[in-house]
């Protein structure tokens, strides 16, 4: 199953972030995004035409994260949204990071 079509699960403490190795497997998956350099996050920076066209994007992913109960950080500025993910109850990265980001692919 492609990660898009997937659902976020809530995760707990005590669920065990995923390790580097693994989090890179599920990169592949995506296009243009990135791995922090510890691991424990993964981010997309994301240009349109105006500040209008941003906000209109970063509206579309806080729909889309409320639908999934599992939500990102966002910067909005002129023409640009920057988006982070990490699961911060676990403290470092989840499934749940990679489907919300291929889910946010698909709605651009």
């Amino acid at each position: 199953m492609n990660l898009s079509e997937k659902k976020c699960v809530p995760c707990e403490g005590g669920t065990i972030p995923l390790t580097r190795t693994e989090a890179e497997a599920l990169l592949q998956k995506l296009s243009g995004w990135m791995l922090w350099p510890d691991g424990k996050t993964i981010s997309k920076s994301i240009k349109f035409k105006d500040f209008k066209a941003a906000f209109a994007f970063a509206g579309r992913v806080a729909a889309l994260a409320e639908e999934e109960a599992h939500h990102p950080d966002l910067l909005i500025s002129w023409g640009r949204v920057e988006i982070e993910l990490s699961t911060h109850s676990i403290g470092g990265l989840s499934e749940n990071d990679f489907i919300l980001a291929a889910k946010i692919d698909s709605i651009r």
